[in-house]
């Protein structure tokens, strides 16, 4: 079972809002999950923006933080786990180090995937884009809550749809099966992000 309900992705290129400066509140309001997914950020530039974040956390209470794609700098940042690409798969070419050490979590855009994911030894899975979602556009048209209940349904692995996640969308994607939901939009493009983060909270009965 996964210690979070509730996945935050950040897109700093996209954001509304910094989360350098956003996180340390947003932990301190029990978000308990983030990933850090910042592509465009060379190996050196995005270690030193996750230490950033690591520094204004260190009062708040650290959610645990996933790197998206990059194990080897996860692992020596002290980072929680790492949230692989399904290109990246599998697992099993990750040193056995890392395997130990990290937490893995798994993007995935179809069945094939969910289960090439779980294959592969993942501790989850997110699966979308569930709703139409402009960060998720490039992934093609949303695949809809019907095609989320039949991955869930396959899949060994917890899910967390992903695209276009609203409060009001969480009980059609618990009903699906989903374990939880992630989000990047709805947090760092809201108006109230606190306010956002407690419908979410309320919606999945905790996060």
């Amino acid at each position: 079972m996964l210690p979070f309900r509730f996945y935050l992705i950040t897109d700093r290129l996209r954001a509304r809002h910094d989360a350098r400066t956003l996180l340390p509140a947003l932990a301190r309001a029990g978000l308990r999950a983030v990933q850090v997914r910042e592509k465009d950020l060379a190996p050196r530039a995005l270690a030193a923006y996750c230490r950033e974040l690591l520094v204004t956390l260190d009062d708040a209470g650290a959610p645990r933080l996933y790197l998206n794609d990059r194990a080897d700098l996860a692992l020596s940042l002290g980072l929680h786990g790492v949230h692989l690409r399904e290109d990246s798969l599998p697992l099993a070419e990750h040193a056995p180090a890392l395997r130990e050490r990290l937490r893995f979590g798994v993007s995935t855009h179809t069945i094939a995937g969910v289960r090439a994911a779980a294959a592969a030894g993942a501790d989850f899975a997110t699966f979308g884009p569930v709703y139409a979602t402009a960060s998720k556009a490039a992934y093609g048209d949303p695949v809809g809550p019907r095609a989320l209940a039949q991955a869930a349904a396959a899949s060994p692995l917890p899910l967390l749809a992903l695209g276009g996640v609203t409060p009001r969308r969480v009980a059609e994607c618990l009903d699906a099966g989903a374990a939880g939901v992630a989000a990047i939009g709805a947090i760092w493009n809201a108006d109230e992000p606190l306010a956002e983060l407690a419908r979410f909270a309320d919606a999945l009965g905790g996060l």
